[in-house]
Parts: structure tokens; C-alpha cells; sequence
């Protein structure tokens, strides 16, 4: 059965007008990462790092975050906190927030994603973000050492290009140089 054009009208109108007023809105976007490193045997510490984007075409404010994914009998908080409050996050800015914590236990653990709450002015209810989730950590497990390719990664960041570069010269210069088989072909039928 048809739509009406009327009918078919009004609707495109109420979504252009609903897409429109999505595009006047804060639009946070969160990304979570944690570092690992070892300070000293039997020690672990994660320096946990939330970088907050405003992604929309207005001002977000009061923007709070709460990471209270870190089970307090599985860490200690050594610097900063793992709450932080924003006054306003203008559109297209950045804001960051850092934190370290120092494992108590060994074993396996998936943080969850961070909560994120803000406030628009054209509406009543704090509106919600959620951080990218971090991939699950192996606390104070048995590493190899990383020392095996350090000598190889550090001869290619230095002279990786250089290596490139001479690499395509010398390919250009043995096809131009050396003779091409049509060619060849071609002579040895001429002296015949």
C-alpha cells in the first residue's frame, strides 16, 4: 500500500528536524588506556589514562567520570583518583584524566568500561557515556624478556628509510640496465 505524499512529507520533515537537533547536541566519546609497568619485584603498577572528546556541536557541562571498576582489594590507588569533574567541554575539545594504581594480587582481570555523565542545558536529565573497555590484563603473570629484538628494532628505526630508499634506487637501476628478453629475442632473429 502507498504512502500519501503528504504523509510521506511530514515524515521526512520530522526526521530532518530529529537529525537536526541531534547534530545541536554534546556528543562525549571516551577512550580508556592502561600501561603496565614494574617498578620491582612482585610489584605491578597500571597508569591508567582517560582521554574525554566532545565530538558534538555544543557545550557539555558538568561532565563527571567514574572509574570504580578497580576492586580496592585487588589495588591501591599510589597518585591522582579515579573520579574527576569537568566544568564544561566545549565542542571539539579535549580533556584528560590520570590515574596510577599498584596491584595487591596476581591473576587475570577485565576492567569494565568507564561511566561518564554530563549535562545539557536543553534537557532536565543527566545524559550517559561510556568509555572503550580495556583488553584484559594478566597481573604480575611471567613475561619473557623483551630484550631479543631490541638491537633489530632499534637498526630499523634509525635506518629503516635509508634502507627503503637505496632498496627502489637499486631495483629502478637493474630494470633499466638489464636487457628485456622481447628484446632479446628480437636480435637473435635479425642475425638469422
Amino acid at each position: 500500500m502507498a504512502t500519501p505524499r503528504p504523509l510521506l512529507l511530514l515524515l521526512v520533515g520530522l526526521a530532518a528536524t530529529a537529525a537536526a537537533a541531534a547534530g545541536d547536541a554534546p556528543f562525549v566519546v571516551a577512550h580508556k588506556k592502561v600501561a603496565l609497568s614494574r617498578p620491582g619485584p612482585g610489584v605491578e603498577r597500571l597508569a591508567v589514562t582517560l582521554d574525554l572528546y566532545n565530538q558534538g556541536a555544543a557545550t557539555a557541562y558538568d561532565v563527571s567520570l567514574n572509574d570504580d571498576s578497580w576492586p580496592q582489594d585487588a589495588f591501591d590507588i599510589v597518585s591522582g583518583s579515579t573520579s574527576k569533574i569537568v566544568e564544561k567541554l566545549e565542542p571539539g575539545a579535549t580533556a584528560s584524566h590520570n590515574f596510577v594504581l599498584e596491584t595487591k594480587v596476581q591473576g587475570r582481570f577485565q576492567g569494565s568500561p568507564t561511566v561518564i555523565k554530563y549535562r545539557v542545558p536543553t534537557k532536565a536529565a543527566l545524559q550517559e557515556a561510556y568509555s572503550t573497555p580495556i583488553l584484559p590484563l594478566d597481573i604480575l603473570a611471567e613475561r619473557p624478556p623483551q630484550q631479543k629484538f631490541e638491537l633489530a628494532k632499534r637498526f630499523v628505526g634509525k635506518y629503516g628509510s635509508l634502507v627503503s630508499v637505496v632498496s627502489f634506487v637499486g631495483m629502478f637501476v637493474y630494470l633499466v640496465a638489464s636487457p628485456s628478453k622481447s628484446s632479446a629475442s628480437k636480435g637473435s632473429k635479425k642475425k638469422r
